[in-house]
């Protein structure tokens, strides 16, 4: 098993530049040039991808820029001390030293679970303090090593309840993290740490990479109140359904653990506080919003359904684009025919089976095409059921999950049985509508000796039932005849309506950078996308395009205006847009976020205008796409490859151009005019 960290990987006293970016692109190089990662092109924008979501600074001058990423064959630790300290986004100022942490995609669970012992050890003083004094690259090696030299534990076991005096108080929690290699942990160790200050019993459950051991039910109900401290949605929050509960994301208990146990034990004494929704005794009506907002709830469960089915999205939208690459259009037709009919030893002939614009005439890429359809229209068929599956699964949990898939059937009717369809409309409504049965089902009172049966017999069965009723007998007719008013809506849609349409998505998508109306944007664009399924020309094809388009403006766009009038944007503004080229190019809206905080009038008008332009453009260059994601990077998945490209120049130089005009124009020009341009 290879080393976490050598010293070849540890810089000591450094100056890797002045911004976070620099110092990521370095510490990339040096773990590339240690051999550790094979392009450090996409070690740094994994790395600065992870970045763009949420900071990784933290109190105490420390630092863990971290990413999963196919750069890396075995996870790795790089070590910087920097000198000066530069800015991580941390509330406390500038960070100085500095942990890239990088885990293969898919890696090794040994591995992973070693790295969960550094990142717990990182909100420990004991050991900052020894890396600070550290002398040479050997002892930082030998610090971190004491810290992961035990042998790997079992996945992050939580701690049991243990019999103890009555007056103890106990609490659970779970911590969760995007890439599960980092945070997750670090969270654990400080409500662990700050439990134990304030003489309280914790067990915590970390659902990351290593894996999880789930809490035992014992201690779940022992418990006099949970901790939710989690970005992405707890696994089985049904176990601790009637708690009092103290929400958060990951990062507050790493700076704010001490008050987060505070809370966690007034809300336990509180006789109406915040309560996990579900079954439990003692939930009720009142309490079953867990202090989530209506708004935030219907926007969670919505964007659970739609995260869930975007892998569908991208796997059968690349496929088909592939498929109809190699073998042409007309691979619609024949495509099953070839599949089921010919072999690699027995090609089809692409003029005989009606493919004339088969790549080079080639049967044997005309065969391929055909599998790459196939496949990518079978992916097609999960999208309705995936989305209603997870939506239902976000509302009630695991025991949605079943009839939520079958709703999401019954919209497209899968089954063929001849039932109006109302796609992806039909799928939301359909999930929602098992999901609410399912949470309702769960909330019954039931003897002992019948709980067990609920998850896994009497919820699914009760709620495919009633929903099932419910959405043949009422729903199904009149949501397809309105899924086919809105579908001949759109396709009537042309000309001005088509660009007014563009104009507004882009608007949407520049306004908050991945904020809500981003979202909702993009969430109708994907939607659109999966109910297009394998049609050759489809107008939700076209607004696929505009929706993408015109978020990878905001970034470039900035990126531009740094480059042409550099005197405009502080130095770490400039920095930032060093970064906003690739996380444009790549499609990532949020590279725009740092100039928008420092500026919001006059940047965040001027990328609208911009990503609204490029919008309208792509409409009415009749741009279309078959890739959710991707940037230029999919470009092959893009019909009207020249429109794409003129339609994204276009709305960049006006974002650009506009930017450099409103910042050119009052105090924020003199003050950054004063600051000198960095080398």
């Amino acid at each position: 098993m290879a080393e976490l960290m050598t010293p070849q990987l540890v810089r000591l006293d450094a100056d890797l530049g002045g911004a976070k970016e620099d110092v990521i692109a370095a510490l990339a190089a040096v773990v590339t040039e240690a051999g550790r990662a094979d392009d450090v092109a996409v070690l740094e924008r994994d790395l600065l991808a992870r970045e763009a979501k949420a900071v990784t600074g933290m109190k105490d001058g420390i630092a863990i820029p971290h990413c999963r990423t196919e750069a890396v064959s075995v996870p790795t630790v790089a070590f910087a001390r920097l000198a000066p300290p530069v800015d991580f986004g941390a509330k406390d100022g500038p960070a100085e030293l500095i942990f890239l942490i990088a885990a293969p995609e898919g890696g090794g669970n040994t591995h992973l679970q070693i790295l969960t012992k550094l990142a717990r050890a990182l909100v420990k003083p004991e050991f900052t303090d020894a890396l600070r004094t550290a002398a040479t690259p050997e002892d930082v090696v030998a610090i971190v090593g004491g810290v992961v030299a035990d042998a790997p534990a079992a996945a992050t076991a939580p701690a049991e309840s243990r019999p103890a005096a009555r007056s103890v108080r106990r609490l659970v929690a779970v911590t969760s993290c995007p890439t599960g290699i980092a945070h997750t942990y670090m969270a654990a160790e400080a409500l662990e740490a700050a439990a134990g200050r304030a003489g309280v019993e914790i067990a915590v459950e970390t659902q990351g990479s290593a894996g999880a051991k789930p809490l035992a039910r014992a201690t779940i109900d022992a418990a006099d109140a949970v901790i939710f401290a989690a970005d992405v949605g707890v696994r089985d929050r049904a176990r601790f359904a009637g708690k009092p509960v103290v929400t958060s994301g990951v990062k507050r208990p790493i700076d704010e653990g001490d008050a987060m146990i505070a809370e966690a034990l007034r809300y336990a004494d509180d006789p109406n506080p915040p309560r996990v929704e579900g079954g439990g005794a003692d939930a009720d009506s009142s309490t079953a919003t867990a202090g989530e907002s209506w708004g935030g709830r219907v926007r969670r469960i919505l964007m659970t359904g739609v995260s869930y089915m975007i892998p569908f999205v991208a796997a059968g939208g690349l496929l088909i684009a592939l498929g109809f690459l190699l073998a042409g259009y007309e691979i619609t037709g024949p495509g099953g025919e070839i599949v089921s009919n010919n072999t690699f030893f027995d090609l089809p002939d692409p003029d005989a089976s009606g493919l004339p614009h088969a790549l080079l005439d080639s049967g044997f890429l005309a065969y391929l095409g055909a599998i790459f359809f196939v496949l990518g229209a079978t992916a097609f068929k999960f999208l309705v059921p995936a989305l209603a599956g997870y939506i239902a699964y976000a509302i009630a949990d695991r025991p949605g999950i079943a009839p939520g898939f079958v709703m999401g059937a019954l919209a497209v009717d899968l089954g063929g049985f001849g039932l109006a369809q109302s796609g992806f409309l039909g799928g939301i409504v359909g999930g929602i509508l098992a999901g609410v049965v399912a949470l309702w089902v769960t909330r019954w009172k039931v003897a002992t000796w019948a709980r067990g049966l609920m998850p896994v017999l009497v919820i699914p069965l009760l709620a495919t039932l009633v929903a099932g009723l419910v959405m043949v007998s009422v729903l199904a007719r009149p949501l397809g005849w309105l899924m086919e008013r809105l579908s001949d809506g759109l396709n009537d849609m042309s000309g001005s309506n088509a660009i007014i349409l563009g104009v507004v998505l882009g608007l949407m998508m520049a306004f908050d950078m991945g904020g809500p109306l981003n979202k909702v944007a993009y969430a109708f664009a994907t939607t659109g996308l999966a109910a297009a399924s394998t049609a050759t020309d489809a107008p939700e094809l076209r607004v696929m395009a505009a929706v993408m388009l015109a978020g990878m403006v905001p970034p470039i766009a900035l990126a531009l205006a740094t480059v042409v009038r550099p005197r405009l944007f502080s130095p770490a503004e400039r920095e930032s847009g060093k970064a906003g080229w690739l996380l444009g190019a790549s499609f990532i809206t949020e590279g725009a976020i740092p100039f928008a905080a420092a500026d919001p009038v006059r940047v965040i008008p001027s990328i609208m205008l911009g990503s609204a332009v490029t919008g309208g453009l792509s409409q009415a260059f009749d741009v279309s796409l078959r890739a959710p994601h991707g940037g230029v990077f999919v470009l092959f998945a893009v019909d009207g490859v020249l429109g794409f490209v003129i339609a994204l120049v276009a709305g960049v130089l006006v974002a650009a151009a506009s930017v450099i005009a409103l910042k050119s124009i009052g105090s924020s020009a003199r003050a950054a005019d004063a600051q000198p341009v960095a080398a």
